[in-house]
């Protein structure tokens, strides 16, 4: 089977966490079957993990390239003997393969995703015929270890937990799932399965990518699935929409004066129509003159990157049983975005009401969480609070205020506007001709730049082009979005590579 994932993004442990991503340098099965175990007991609700075998690790547990590889010749026994192997783990468990080219070799790659029937135990030993011990394993950091005490007690517990993204749901149908917004994904990702789409049964990709669950006789289509790849994922679960209402003079000065714009779609349209909408009637870029300096200082009201990790982050979090759409306020004193239902009691609240880092060890939608992460459209588990708070800092915003009710029956996110709003100059707004412009013209000297030298640096971009490097990220992040370029390798020693020509368009 391909992977439905670039093969690169798991060697540079990019869009992975790294403690789901282990390398082994040869064909061990022994200490291979404990982390195989302990990937799919996923005993911190992350969502399973791959192994990598053929590959070797230096000191900081990265990749060595080139690759060690696994002889050819040594591949189909490997699968061969890895099918007696997954009937040693108790209940049968069956992770998944995939035979990838890297470096001119070949590497095998195990993805185990987080299995339905845990907890799993598995023999010390599966080389042994007899005899040999078996134990539950667990991820501790990069290590599978052997889970005891009150640890395992906690892991047998999680056997009737399953996240509700993961659940197979007998009303999703085939028909129900776009093969236009599946090929767009898994192109946007750099899959392999991409080029099989229109090949190969979408019964039988659904397979490859782990979104049936059920013994063979029921199959059932996993709920993200239709999060993803339905283009109306509303009739399956309703109000599954954003409201953008706008009070142009405050909620409480005006409450009758709004006007109120709803996004539906797959998650993924979702959220690229509501940060449209942001983007052109809401961010606008200011400047300040500083008495005694030359240079004006420049900011803007709302930092795009703090708006956009908050909105993901209300739709990854969001309860999709709960007939309740995310609202997201805007008022001339700042943005608030309201969920439903609020963080997991798990965390302290607190934590919350500090809003610096909200860590749960319990996901309502963590597959969901992998595909925003392969689309670089959020950062990574517990990472939302912090990364908000940073790029509100960048751009000399206040810090944004998280509050949650007793019952943690909704989440409410406010980020105030810029405090220097008031006494400074519109300068550029999204939505302008002139920037629409000006940003094309700004993406083609990037890509003839990309065309004539692959390795050049965002910095070196922005020196030949006299823009500033914060700028150039955000253009090529645009162009990495629309599928035009993709990233070969790791950030020092990688290149570029333009998968959309002028001629393809």
């Amino acid at each position: 089977m391909a992977l439905a994932i670039n093969i690169e993004d798991l060697l540079n442990k990019q869009k992975i966490e790294s403690n789901r991503i282990e390398f082994k340098k040869g064909w061990n099965p022994a200490s291979i079957y404990h982390s195989v175990c302990a990937f799919a007991n996923d005993f911190e609700d992350l969502g399973g993990g791959y192994i990598l075998v053929g590959v070797d690790s230096d000191d900081a547990g990265m990749a060595i390239r080139p690759v060690e590889g696994v002889p050819i010749e040594k591949i189909d026994g490997i699968l061969q003997n890895m099918v007696g192997y997954n009937n040693k783990l108790s209940p049968y468990y069956m992770p998944r393969t995939s035979v990838e080219e890297v470096d001119g070799k070949q590497v095998l790659v195990i993805w185990c995703p987080a299995g339905i029937n845990r907890p799993y135990s598995v023999p010390e030993n599966v080389i042994a015929k007899s005899g040999s011990k078996e134990y539950f394993y667990i991820r501790s950091g990069s290590s599978s270890i052997i889970a005891k005490g009150e640890i395992l007690d906690e892991l047998r517990e999680l056997a009737s937990r399953v996240p509700f993204d993961e659940r197979g749901n007998d009303d999703i149908q085939l028909e129900d799932i776009s093969l236009v917004l599946l090929r767009d994904h898994l192109v946007k990702v750099g899959s392999r399965l991409a080029d099989q789409v229109a090949t190969i049964p979408l019964p039988k990709i659904l397979e490859q990518m782990e979104l049936y669950t059920g013994p063979k006789e029921n199959r059932l289509i996993r709920n993200v699935a239709a999060m993803m790849f339905c283009e109306n994922p509303s009739k399956l679960f309703p109000y599954t929409q954003i409201d953008v209402v706008t009070f142009p003079n405050g909620k409480i000065k005006d409450p009758n004066n709004f006007t109120e714009v709803t996004f539906k779609g797959s998650v993924p349209q979702m959220i690229k129509a509501t940060m449209g909408y942001i983007k052109s009637n809401v961010l606008k870029e200011h400047v300040r003159k500083v008495s005694g300096r030359q240079e004006a200082d420049r900011f803007w009201n709302y930092p795009y990157d703090a708006i956009e990790e908050a909105v993901v982050n209300s739709v990854y979090h969001r309860d999709f049983m709960q007939h309740e759409p995310i609202e997201i306020t805007i008022e001339p004193t700042g943005i608030s975005i309201l969920n439903c239902p609020g963080p997991d009691r798990s965390i302290p609240k607190e934590d919350i009401e500090r809003g610096d880092m909200l860590k749960s060890r319990r996901y309502r939608n963590r597959r969901l969480g992998d595909f925003l992460k392969e689309l670089d459209l959020t950062e990574g588990r517990s990472t939302g609070v912090p990364t908000i708070q940073a790029k509100l800092a960048e751009n000399g915003s206040p810090r944004a205020i998280f509050e949650t009710t007793d019952d943690r029956l909704t989440f409410l996110v406010t980020i105030p506007i810029h405090d220097g709003c008031d006494q400074s100059s519109e300068i550029n707004r999204y939505s302008s001709e002139k920037s629409s412009e000006k940003t094309t013209k700004s993406s083609e000297k990037i890509l003839d730049l990309i065309k004539n030298k692959p390795t050049i640096s965002a910095v070196e971009i922005a020196m030949e082009i006299d823009m500033s490097a914060r700028g150039v990220e955000k253009q090529i992040r645009k162009l990495r979005e629309a599928g035009i370029i993709r990233r070969i390798g790791a950030d020092r020693g990688g290149y570029w590579e333009i998968t959309i020509t002028k001629e393809d368009k």
